[in-house]
């Protein structure tokens, strides 16, 4: 099978084969992981009985992209405090990526914290857990978010509420977005852009595939992948009456920005997500 084939098969959630290099390879990154969690999660909890404000997770991260693979290149400047970063999802290494390059924390799915690993990994970082169908617990969430936002000085949240292919740009979800509504004061939106280049497809977590196929996938995948986080202009939500106004804004500089970074229109998704209502036409379905 080719390696098309292959994602294909994964996205309808079948196992994917993994040859005896890969297997070792997997085994490698795996030792590599553990080895950066026996040296920065003792020293993270030697600084936080001392001081506050660990630098040691951001740096876990930071290398524990390298290990899985990634080569972080950041195209242009992020800001250092009081932002919310909005940003395309296409992978958990999204997370690694983009809190080690930023220090940011999170507002990424619940099924992201039962992830082997990974997930406890983002909870160091004061990644707020969101339960798309647990609607009373929305002003909880709204408050763990604002809570991350003073700890970490920044916060990104993924309105797709889902991960793609790097080829697609869902529709925005508006709900995390609330912390905006009113903005506190001083606090800046800056749009950003996850970009795999020609292994984002491998990379995607998409359709069915389990957490574990993919963790899988992308370990025991040959070679490194260069990861660009393009950091785009900033802008006030003061300037945009609510959180809608605010997501439309965020999404319309995302989309112009990665059709040009990919240099063809954007392709619809052609995956059903249920979670967070989006359905593809029929004809969407057979052009993947």
């Amino acid at each position: 099978m080719t390696d098309w084939d292959l994602r294909q098969a994964a996205a309808r959630g079948e196992t994917t084969p993994v040859s005896w290099a890969g297997w070792l390879r997997l085994a490698l990154r795996t030792t590599g992981l553990i080895g950066l969690l026996l040296v920065f999660v003792p020293l993270h909890y030697v600084y936080r009985a001392f001081a506050y404000g660990s630098p040691f997770p951001m740096l876990f991260l930071r290398f524990a992209a390298r290990v899985c693979g990634a080569r972080v290149q950041v195209v242009g400047t992020h800001l250092k405090r009081d932002v919310f970063f909005v940003a395309n999802h296409v992978s958990w290494v999204d997370i690694l990526a983009l809190a080690g390059a930023s220090g940011t924390a999170f507002v990424a799915k619940a099924e992201l914290a039962e992830a082997p690993i990974v997930g406890w990994l983002a909870s160091l970082n004061r990644t707020v857990f969101v339960k798309r169908e647990h609607r009373m617990g929305v002003a909880e969430q709204i408050n763990a978010l604002k809570e991350a936002l003073v700890d970490n000085w920044s916060v990104t949240v993924f309105p797709e509420g889902t991960t793609t292919d790097g080829q697609s740009l869902l529709p925005f979800k508006t709900s995390m977005l609330s912390v905006l509504e009113p903005p506190p004061p001083g606090v800046l939106v800056q749009p950003v852009i996850v970009d795999y280049g020609a292994v984002a497809e491998w990379i995607g977590w998409i359709g069915v595939e389990s957490g574990v196929n993919n963790a899988k996938r992308v370990l025991s995948r040959k070679g490194s992948f260069q990861l660009r986080l393009h950091f785009l202009e900033p802008f006030s939500p003061e300037d945009f009456r609510g959180r809608k106004a605010i997501s439309q804004e965020s999404r319309r500089r995302i989309e112009e920005a990665l059709v040009d970074i990919l240099g063809h229109p954007l392709r619809p998704f052609a995956h059903t997500v249920p979670p967070v209502r989006y359905e593809p036409s029929v004809e969407d379905q057979t052009t993947v």
